[in-house]
């Protein structure tokens, strides 16, 4: 009995474990205010010529995963102001030290899925070439004489038969796995945050994304700080990090 309680216990606990992580704000100034947004956290941060809106790009987090924030920012002064991805600072709080998280940038991204690109086109090409090799194969087969014999024989009809299908689902294959790397660098090009100037009165945003928070040893929530520059403001983002709620 004794075993079977402990079994059904750790069953019970191995349900608990969670995959996704969710993230909280929290106001570091009077200026700041920490609200919710169509059921997510959000925070807008008010500076002397800029308002920033920060809130995470889905309602979950993938444990382990990359951190991806919707940036939206609203130049309210009466001169332009120049917005730098380069300038966004991120660091984690652990214990008594910072240490920096990165910004993984719209060409970092952009060079990241030329990669996958190449690796799919690879295994495209792999499984394209098996294709042909079945297909001429296909044409070959055995018979057996009422006697027991066996002999081979060709057929021509049948392997152009199987050449042809074959040609059709390569092409496909190609096609579908081009038109897919195109949809993802057109998706990267307009979702992700990049360099601007901000004309008075003018808004823009996009995702940020960043680097893997570390769990820290001593519990499992993470906090960190992203430091927004625009122009000469700087508005500081306080995030805590953790398991979501089963």
């Amino acid at each position: 009995m004794r075993k079977w309680g402990a079994v059904a216990l750790a069953a019970t606990l191995g349900g608990c474990v969670t995959n996704t992580e969710t993230v909280q704000f929290r106001s570091s100034n009077p200026n700041q205010q920490a609200m919710m947004r169509d059921g997510q956290p959000a925070l807008v941060s008010r500076q002397k010529s800029s308002i920033v809106l920060v809130r995470p790009a889905s309602r979950q987090l993938q444990a382990n995963g990359r951190p991806v924030f919707i940036v939206g920012i609203n130049n309210f002064g009466k001169a332009p102001v120049e917005f730098r991805v380069g300038q966004v600072d991120v660091s984690q709080r652990v214990g008594e030290q910072d240490y920096p998280m990165q910004v993984v940038t719209y060409e970092m991204l952009a060079q990241e899925e030329k990669n996958r690109q190449v690796a799919a086109a690879i295994l495209v090409g792999v499984a394209g070439a098996a294709n042909a090799y079945s297909a001429s194969r296909a044409g070959y087969g055995t018979y057996t004489t009422p006697r027991g014999g066996q002999g081979t024989f060709y057929s021509p009809t049948a392997a152009a038969i199987a050449q042809n299908n074959a040609a059709a689902q390569n092409e496909a294959m190609f096609a579908a796995t081009v038109e897919r790397g195109q949809q993802n660098m057109a998706q990267l090009e307009q979702a992700v945050i990049k360099d601007n100037t901000l004309l008075p009165g003018e808004w823009y945003g996009g995702q940020l994304h960043l680097s893997p928070p570390t769990t820290p040893p001593s519990g499992n929530q993470k906090a960190y700080s992203i430091v927004i520059q625009v122009g000469a403001d700087r508005h500081v983002i306080e995030v805590a990090q953790a398991p979501a709620a089963t």
